[in-house]
């Protein structure tokens, strides 16, 4: 059977149930150390090429299957039942990606499915999560916002990136200190947060390494660094001080 955690609904959400587990992507998948398998289905080979150098980069010993249109990708999720996740184009010869999506669902229900999209349009990623995609990947998201969003959709939840859910315009220009709070959306990017993830400000805010916010609130330091790579994607900043410097401006601190 494809494993797969309950499904739960968070937009950016935290990884609560990855606590525990370690700090790799593997460590979600199955609590055995079962090396995770991931399906890469693309039909442009150089940009799936990057995907999977991308993940060995990642995650140690992770297996990697490969298709180029929606038949092959059908039939390896079919063949490999130890499939633990599936990134999937939208725009693959042989189906659209919605019918792609519908058929994987289908074929293997258990089995999580993150679309791969060059979209940024924010109605796209809604609709794939209303169809059941277990995530929405722009294609321009980085290496450490990808490892954010495989651990939380193997842990339960589903993955929307900031960007596409946020009020602020996209492309907004460089970041910098204090950028979400100079702009009248800070407070509603800020909002974004889930309350584990407000937790984790808070403490990086007093001064806390990495480790001990993981000790204070009992998770992996895996988990503590995937918190952090959502709120510097949703707060606009690039670092620990400027997220501090948002949280102060925006009164963040003031919180309950």
């Amino acid at each position: 059977m494809h494993r797969r955690a309950s499904r739960s609904w968070i937009w950016i959400g935290s990884s609560e149930g990855a606590g525990h587990r370690g700090g790799n992507i593997r460590d979600l998948a199955e609590p055995g150390g079962t090396p995770l398998k991931i399906l890469v289905c693309d039909d442009h080979a150089l940009f799936r090429e990057g995907v999977v150098n991308a993940l060995r980069e990642l995650e140690h010993g992770v297996v990697l299957l490969e298709a180029a249109d929606g038949a092959e990708a059908l039939r390896l999720a079919q063949a490999h039942p130890d499939l633990d996740i599936v990134l999937l184009d939208l725009d693959m010869p042989g189906t659209d990606g919605w019918t792609g999506l519908s058929r994987l669902q289908k074929a293997c229900p258990t089995l999580p499915v993150v679309i791969l999209s060059a979209s940024e349009d924010p109605d796209d990623a809604r609709r794939a999560i209303d169809a059941g995609a277990a995530g929405f990947v722009t294609k321009s998201t980085r290496g450490v916002l990808l490892r954010a969003a495989l651990q939380l959709v193997l842990s339960g939840g589903v993955y929307v990136p900031p960007q596409l859910v946020s009020a602020g315009p996209p492309g907004s220009g460089p970041r910098r200190p204090g950028a979400a709070a100079a702009s009248s959306t800070g407070r509603q990017r800020a909002a974004q947060l889930s309350p584990r993830q407000r937790e984790v400000l808070r403490l990086m805010s007093r001064g806390l390494t990495n480790v001990e916010i993981g000790n204070v609130l009992g998770v992996a330091l895996g988990t503590v660094k995937a918190h952090l790579a959502v709120i510097y994607e949703v707060l606009d900043v690039s670092n620990r001080t400027e997220a501090a410097l948002v949280m102060r401006e925006l009164g963040l601190d003031q919180d309950e």
